[in-house]
């Protein structure tokens, strides 16, 4: 069902260096139609679910995460890199292959039993998006799930996230 999206997603090779399969959206987010039809389904798939807020991981969960928020009529809440965000901000650390990272949101976001869809471009390992449902976590948020376009199956990102509701629409595996 979701090989039209899949088929609007570039592959490039050695991206960002040799041996990863770099999964580029920026070919579907050109295409109206594909850009349309990624938007509707996530709608399509969250449209009767509890949901108090929306919150997007930076940089591409802003785009799909707002464009949902819109057509769910919920507000939507930044996540982001460190040291973007004005306000009092409350943080979480995650670990990367190669160190720590670590991911903001505004403190009065998220409000005391907030039920929070958490949306992004794509899962891997997991450690961003697990990041973020300890930040809702924290806030006193409650995450009613993780949504994302992309889903590269053999990093099993998906074992670190085994306690939430996941929802793709593509997956690849080991390309």
């Amino acid at each position: 069902m979701n090989e039209d999206i899949k088929s609007k997603i570039r592959a490039v090779p050695n991206w960002p260096k040799q041996g990863i399969m770099f999964r580029d959206i920026t070919t579907l987010l050109k295409d109206p139609e594909g850009l349309k039809l990624a938007c509707d389904r996530l709608y399509e798939h969250y449209k009767d679910k509890d949901i108090d807020v929306i919150a997007g991981i930076e940089s591409r969960g802003f785009i799909f995460g707002t464009a949902l928020a819109y057509l769910l009529n919920k507000g939507f809440v930044l996540i982001r890199k460190p040291g973007k965000l004005p306000a009092e901000i409350v943080s979480q650390e995650y670990e990367l292959e190669y160190g720590i990272d670590k991911i903001e949101v505004h403190k009065d976001a998220i409000k005391e039993g907030d039920k929070v869809l958490i949306v992004d471009d794509l899962l891997a390992t997991g450690g961003t998006l697990k990041a973020a449902c300890e930040l809702i976590e924290k806030l006193g948020g409650k995450v009613a799930g993780c949504a994302y376009i992309i889903e590269l199956v053999d990093l099993n990102g998906r074992e670190k996230l085994s306690k939430y509701d996941l929802f793709n629409l593509v997956e690849f595996e080991g390309e």
